[in-house]
Parts: C-alpha cells; sequence; structure tokens
C-alpha cells in the first residue's frame, strides 16, 4: 500500500501475480470499508511509513495477519527505481515471510 496524505494507491500480489487494486481516500470509512472488503485474517499489508501510518496501522490490523512498516528511503527497490509511479511502489512493498 503507497500511501500519501489524502489518498493509498493498493497492490494485491495473489499468486505471484500483482494486481492493481486502485486507490481510496484517507478518510476512516474508506480505509475501513477496503479492509471489511478486500482484506482477510490471512492477509499481510505493507505500507510505507507516513505521517498517518499510525492510525491506518491501528484500523487495518483487526482485519489482517499483520501490518508491516516499510520506510521508502531503505526499500532498495522503491529508492533505485528507474520508473516511479504509485502502482510501482504499491507492489515492490512485499513483506517478508513469517519465520
Amino acid at each position: 500500500m503507497d500511501v500519501h496524505r489524502n489518498f493509498a494507491q493498493v497492490a494485491i500480489l495473489d499468486g505471484g501475480l500483482v494486481k492493481d487494486h486502485g486507490r481510496f481516500v484517507m478518510e476512516r470509512e474508506a480505509v475501513l470499508a477496503f479492509a471489511n472488503k478486500v482484506l482477510t485474517p490471512e492477509d499481510d499489508v505493507v505500507l510505507e511509513a507516513t505521517g498517518n501510518t499510525a492510525i491506518i496501522v491501528r484500523l487495518l490490523t483487526p482485519f489482517v495477519r499483520r501490518v508491516v512498516i516499510a520506510n521508502p528511503l531503505q526499500v532498495r527497490a522503491i529508492a533505485w527505481a528507474k520508473v516511479k509511479t504509485d502502482k510501482i511502489d504499491a507492489a515492490t512493498l512485499e513483506p517478508a515471510p513469517l519465520v
């Protein structure tokens, strides 16, 4: 999930394929609607660290296995990308496997 102040761009990794899930506005009701409609208890969510990360984590945590916060400055694939779009950034943020 590539999070901005006013919206989030979502990419879903499913069976090795990346699917663009589009955007939703950064409003409590929209985040909860996304979580209710799309997320399952088996899902992992990765989002970039931003100013509104803490509230997004609190809203999404009850719906998923885990929420991972990524520092975009340390995510090499994003930092060094030649083509940079929200969709590509969201798809690049894949969580490490649970051990």
